[in-house]
């Protein structure tokens, strides 16, 4: 029986995961709200990056509990997670560089009926509908994401914000119900890097996405997050508004002040 906050999307239990003598995530308990923006700071090396590992199931806690959507899934494969529609992204991004956006987008979707080599002999038609379908919903995202006038571009050659809105283009063509956002400002230029924070506003507002995101870039944060939680050496801090945040004497000392080891 799930013992997961049941009006939580995300919940977290004394979670644990050290390597070595390094405490990475020291006994961190948290819960996230659906249909909200939380964001995650913290100095480098705070355990940021080690925590959405530990929730995309790409590490196993040595400890403590997991749950995403009412169900634990701590000890599950990332492939597993994603399937049950938590989606992590990538500091760096992962796009398929020699396939064109639209190709990337409909690449997605597992387990499609053109990849049985039977099937295509067989029935080529139900292949053929199929793939129309999903290339139909593929530029109905593009779209939504701003990206339909580059959809025959090579991925590669993406600048680094749109790079980011072809990741949260393949979340949404995932179905995902809540994407791990790992630095999605990170190498992005301010102009681009709004455009990217009212894509993912509007993602949550008219779609009812659940968005977890770490990141440096301040501004970006405190735009379009709410609550805000700060980790610290393998621990949470804090959590609260922009405002709480900014304003707490705590946060303040670990990014601008304060002995640090």
């Amino acid at each position: 029986m799930s013992s997961g906050d049941n009006s939580s999307m995300l919940s977290l239990k004394d979670v644990k995961k050290y390597f070595g003598g390094i405490k990475a995530v020291d006994g961190v308990s948290m819960e996230i709200a659906p249909n909200r923006i939380t964001g995650l700071i913290g100095p480098n090396g705070a355990g940021k990056t080690t925590l959405f590992n530990l929730i995309s199931g790409f590490y196993t806690p040595d400890e403590g509990e997991i749950y995403f959507d009412g169900e634990r899934i701590d000890g599950l494969s990332l492939h597993d997670t994603y399937h049950k529609g938590l989606c992590r992204t990538f500091q760096i991004s992962r796009e398929l560089k020699q396939m064109t956006v639209l190709e990337n987008v409909m690449l997605v979707p597992p387990s499609q009926e053109g990849e049985n080599l039977l099937k295509t002999w067989f029935t080529p038609r139900a292949v053929r509908t199929q793939e129309e379908e999903l290339r139909e919903k593929a530029n109905e995202i593009l779209n939504t994401v701003g990206l339909y006038h580059l959809k025959d571009e090579y991925a590669g050659n993406l600048s680094g914000g749109q790079k980011r809105l072809l990741e949260l283009a393949r979340a949404m063509m995932s179905n995902a119900k809540m994407v791990l956002f790992d630095e999605p400002g990170a190498g992005v230029n301010p102009t681009e890097r709004k455009i990217l924070a009212d894509r993912i506003k509007r993602l949550v507002e008219e779609r009812g996405m659940s968005v977890l995101l770490i990141g440096h870039e301040m501004e970006l944060v405190m735009d379009i997050c709410n609550p805000i939680i700060v980790m610290d050496r393998g621990k949470i801090l804090t959590e609260g508004t922009p405002d709480e945040v900014t304003n707490d004497p705590k946060v303040l000392d670990v990014y601008l002040g304060g002995a640090r080891v």
